[in-house]
């Protein structure tokens, strides 16, 4: 069964480019906005979205997503209005791969076969679930897969030739390889150490592999994608709409565009492709 995230990257790689990874936080920094923001980076060049789970205790992610998940926490935002802000969504796009992303409490307070049967239905086609380890496959990836999502691994630059086959062996849709030891925004990510480790993981998987965490310029995409099948970009569209926000960290008039706007150009990057002038 091809997903939505099969047909994405069997197009890309007809068109000879590397695809251009949105994360952002639902929810943040309320729901309405939030999903504004979600139906603007297709346009703004966004190939695949993924959108963050909002946990109290994301042990992963650095200062600026957890701020997100804290703002989007207090905005109200639950599992159930994720898969809702998901639905809305697809009301006007059936093409763009949404993938959810974060840790495993929240869907197993949800229930996971409830879970799963409400994110298909409401459009969801992969997961990342950072805190669930290979060993534990029959808590979701395996039901996931059997009801028609991908399950996205992580692998990292301490996961040797040794732990790989375990990383990849149910692994599908894309592996996603963190370019940097850490949290997410903690560092930049250094093209030729993942152009290494991108080789090195094809010689295990015929997947595409897509670079997150420490990326955050058109130049920063443009290099993390002449080497990998995309790049992925987090943290600064997060502190973009966390700049934009108003005296009482509320969505302000430019909050949209300030995402999109910096989505726009760093799409540009990772096609090689100069922003229009002004």
């Amino acid at each position: 069964m091809t997903t939505r995230i099969d047909a994405r990257f069997n197009e890309l790689k007809k068109q000879g480019r590397s695809a251009f990874v949105t994360f952002v936080m639902a929810g943040d920094p309320d729901p309405k906005t939030s999903l504004e923001i979600i139906k603007a980076l297709p346009c703004a060049g966004s190939d695949l979205i993924e959108i963050g789970m909002p946990f109290t205790d994301p042990m992963a992610d650095g200062p600026s997503i957890q701020a997100a998940g804290l703002r989007a926490l207090k905005a109200g935002m639950t599992l159930k209005k994720t898969l809702a802000v998901v639905r809305e969504f697809r009301k006007d796009d059936d093409a763009t791969p949404l993938v959810l992303m974060g840790y495993y409490n929240p869907i197993y307070i949800y229930g996971v076969d409830k879970f799963l049967v409400d994110a298909k239905a409401a459009g969801v086609d992969g997961l990342i679930v950072v805190d669930l380890p290979p060993e534990e496959d029959s808590e979701l990836c395996l039901p996931a897969m059997k009801a028609g999502l991908n399950f996205i691994r992580l692998a990292t630059p301490t996961t040797d030739d040794r732990r790989l086959p375990a990383v990849l062996a149910n692994t599908s849709g894309f592996v996603y390889y963190v370019s940097v030891t850490g949290i997410t925004g903690s560092a930049a990510a250094d093209s030729t150490a993942v152009a290494q480790a991108v080789s090195r993981i094809k010689r295990h998987t015929k997947l595409p592999i897509c670079v997150g965490f420490g990326i955050r310029t058109p130049e920063a995409a443009g290099a993390i994608a002449a080497n990998a099948d995309g790049a992925v970009v987090g943290s600064a569209l997060v502190d973009a709409l966390s700049n934009s926000l108003d005296a009482d960290g509320k969505a302000s008039a430019k909050t949209v565009d300030a995402v999109a706007g910096l989505a726009a150009s760093l799409a540009q990057g990772v096609r090689g492709t100069k922003p229009a002038a002004e």
